[in-house]
């Protein structure tokens, strides 16, 4: 006999993509007034409005005139900032999230799904867009995606189409199955982490090879070559057009891949959780490389003792785009309060503390264009809280995506009263 909490858990979907999502509707002119507008880039506009046409921010100031038939949301008290955007996740993922029969596979993708209620609860809590990636059992892994939080739309539709083409390094204890409870002999290569650096060099020199064959071919002509869709994803990280998210925690490994990326002749976009980036912040700058790490989240393993709550700020400090992540379903929906944990450690400022959900892990994941601050011309992908984001009582009102409102609070407390009247109906029956 299924329990009232199996019950539940089988309907949370259904009823989610019934009630809430709002289906078929295209991108809605929309204002909201007498807010205090937390721009990221052009600073805070007290008592100001917000307008959106056509899915983008069309105005924003303290003199705007609202066209009529413009549906108006009345913001007083309430507070409007871009939408969060989580550079870590493996929510909406289909299926397993690793390819762990051989350590480098960059010509595979992740599959992404639309019915994960991850999708829905990320939105209550003010999130936007996400970066799905796989998890980190491979030395090179495949390429991840970028999802919008379009609730009820397809897989399809979910994704974020400007979005470049991004790729999975990892370092550490994953790929080396350094916990791993199997017979030494049924562990794959690598199994330390000389062999991670030597795997890295070893098929970065395979897919020079293939680039300089291609180049005699197209040259000179004669026979065509093989194609190899591994080596060819190589070639296009070398040559930039898949850019790296690598998996990482120790300064050492850091410092490892920041060289053999540089010996290659490419550049590792950002170092992912990368909890000991203080130790090698100067190097992370220098290099380029951006971080997207946790809050406050070490200790589970060994490679993870070294972390401290001042890595955000000590990065950010010395010129590293930093951006906070969920790595989780869960802390997904409080990202905004991750972030003001960089003002209790390290002094960032409210603005830089803002960035680190919004504008840099936009830019870590090449959309800057288009979301991660309110600016004229951006999507208009919005999030309203009932306080100041960093305030602890503050929670989300609405959370709008394309100028569409995917999430408001009086219907979710609808959906919570329906969910349980009917959970009790069908255990009465």
């Amino acid at each position: 006999m299924r329990t009232p909490v199996m019950k539940s858990a089988g309907l949370v979907g259904s009823l989610l993509l019934a009630l809430i999502a709002p289906r078929g509707v295209d991108a809605q002119d929309l204002a909201i007034t007498n807010a205090t507008i937390l721009t990221v880039t052009n600073g805070t506009i007290e008592n100001g409005t917000l307008l959106v046409r056509d899915g983008k921010i069309a105005e924003i100031g303290t003199n705007v005139t609202i066209p009529n038939g413009v549906q108006v949301i009345d913001g007083t008290g309430m507070f409007l900032m871009p939408g969060i955007i989580d550079a870590h996740s493996h929510a909406a993922l289909e299926g397993g999230i690793n390819e762990g029969s051989e350590s480098v596979t960059p010509e595979v993708k992740v599959q992404v799904r639309n019915d994960d209620p991850t999708i829905f609860r990320a939105l209550a809590g003010g999130v936007t867009a996400a970066h799905l990636l796989h998890g980190s059992a491979n030395t090179i892994g495949g390429q991840s995606a970028v999802i919008k939080m379009r609730w009820g739309k397809s897989a399809e539709e979910l994704m974020f189409k400007e979005a470049p083409r991004l790729v999975k390094f990892a370092l550490g204890e994953n790929v080396t199955r350094a916990s791993s409870t199997a017979p030494d002999s049924l562990r794959r290569f690598p199994k330390s982490r000389m062999g991670v650096e030597h795997t890295l060099r070893w098929w970065f020199t395979e897919a020079q090879g293939y680039r300089a064959t291609w180049a005699a071919f197209e040259s000179d002509g004669g026979l065509e070559p093989r194609r190899d869709l591994r080596l060819e994803a190589l070639v296009d990280i070398m040559e930039g057009r898949i850019r790296v998210h690598a998996h990482s925690y120790r300064a050492d490994e850091i410092l490892m891949l920041m060289r053999v990326a540089e010996e290659f002749d490419f550049r590792i976009n950002t170092f992912q959780h990368v909890l000991e980036g203080y130790k090698v912040a100067d190097e992370l700058a220098a290099h380029g490389a951006h971080a997207s790490t946790f809050a406050d989240s070490w200790a589970y393993k060994v490679e993870a003792f070294d972390a401290i709550p001042y890595n955000m700020a000590i990065m950010a400090d010395r010129g590293v785009v930093v951006s906070v992540n969920s790595d989780s379903g869960e802390r997904i929906r409080r990202l905004y309060q991750d972030a003001a944990i960089g003002m209790k450690y390290g002094g960032m400022s409210e603005t830089e503390a803002l960035k680190m959900i919004t504008l840099n892990p936009a830019i870590q994941i090449g959309v800057e264009d288009y979301v991660g601050s309110l600016e004229v011309g951006k999507d208009a992908d919005l999030a309203i809280f009932n306080g100041h984001p960093f305030a602890p009582g503050s929670r989300v009102e609405k959370t709008i995506v394309d100028g569409i409102i995917y999430f408001d609070r009086d219907q979710a407390d609808t959906l919570e009263k329906l969910l349980r009247q009917r959970i009790t109906t069908e255990d009465q029956g």
